[in-house]
């Protein structure tokens, strides 16, 4: 049994047409979304604010600029989803299948990512301030230009991790390996970190 079925008990993902936030299907809500963002009569940005989305199946959903404030993503699947500029603060992704997920310019402060499966995510110039990846995959993410101060790294799979022009000051990336991360020009790990050259 892996990570992700000990996260979610091992059940089964949850249809969109199974969930229901403020009276509506998660569907209806993702069809008038849609519509929101091609400019089509009837669209409504979606508002999912403070929404049970635990193992809600949300694979290539396109959320782009959709309101996930406080959301419960838990074990949530989210495979190639489109989330760019989306609002995610104090969202609870913990063990979300997040894999070539597209985060461009998100708003994530906050946000609980523990034990994520986040490997080639697009964080480009997201908000991640005091967001929580412990344990998370994060191979190949790019995280150039995010905010990542007060972020918790303890833990994660950072290899191949894009960091460059990125603003490591404050975030703790101890007992992390970085033999492969891609760091910005000139920084300095800190003690106990495992890179390739010596500091």
């Amino acid at each position: 049994m892996g990570l992700w079925d000990l996260i979610t008990g091992g059940k089964d993902l949850r249809n969109t047409n199974r969930i229901r936030h403020e009276g509506k299907r998660l569907s209806e809500i993702l069809e008038a979304h849609k519509n929101h963002f091609l400019g089509k009569p009837g669209g409504k940005r979606a508002d999912l604010t403070g929404a049970d989305l635990r193992l809600a199946d949300l694979r290539h959903a396109n959320l782009t600029g959709a309101i996930l404030e406080r959301a419960n993503l838990e074990g949530a699947n989210l495979q190639q989803a489109k989330l760019t500029h989306a609002s995610l603060a104090g969202a609870r992704l913990r063990g979300a299948d997040l894999r070539n997920t597209d985060l461009t310019e998100a708003d994530l402060p906050g946000a609980d990512l523990s034990e994520a499966q986040a490997s080639g995510v697009e964080f480009f110039r997201c908000d991640l301030s005091n967001a929580d990846f412990r344990r998370a995959n994060l191979r190949n993410a790019n995280f150039r230009s995010a905010n990542i101060k007060g972020a918790l790294f303890a833990g994660a799979d950072m290899g191949v991790t894009i960091l460059r022009e990125t603003n490591l000051e404050g975030v703790d990336l101890s007992a992390v390996d970085l033999t492969t991360t891609l760091l910005p020009k000139g920084y300095t790990p800190p003690v106990g970190a495992v890179t390739m050259h010596k500091s």
